[in-house]
């Protein structure tokens, strides 16, 4: 999920009207990328760029008890939730500009 996502999934919530909320806990879901598939984005954003990877064994199991995907019908329903960045957007419309302006004298 990218930031403003989470950040409007914040604000929408608490500006949400009271009596149409069914829980006082909700998912909010976006995109999910696998470690390859940001490798695979990274290079081709920065292909100079080397990448290295080792997976954490104690995380790697905690991740893999986790949901395949979130389930954020409630948000949908009782107070409109809809992500507006998707894996695409999120990468090259957000994160590859940020991290181009923040290392522009590296690059």
């Amino acid at each position: 999920m990218a930031m403003p996502d989470a950040v409007r999934a914040l604000l929408g919530v608490a500006r949400a009207d009271r009596e149409r909320l069914s829980s006082c806990v909700y998912n909010v879901g976006a995109f999910n990328p696998s470690a390859g598939e940001i490798a695979d984005r990274v290079r081709r954003a920065f292909p100079d760029a080397t990448i290295d990877y080792e997976p954490d064994l104690v995380r790697a199991r905690i991740v893999a008890s986790w949901p395949e995907d979130v389930d954020d019908a409630r948000a949908r329903s009782d107070w409109g939730w809809q992500p507006q960045y998707g894996w695409d957007r999120a990468f090259d419309g957000y994160l590859v500009p940020s991290v181009k302006a923040r290392y522009a004298r590296a690059l």
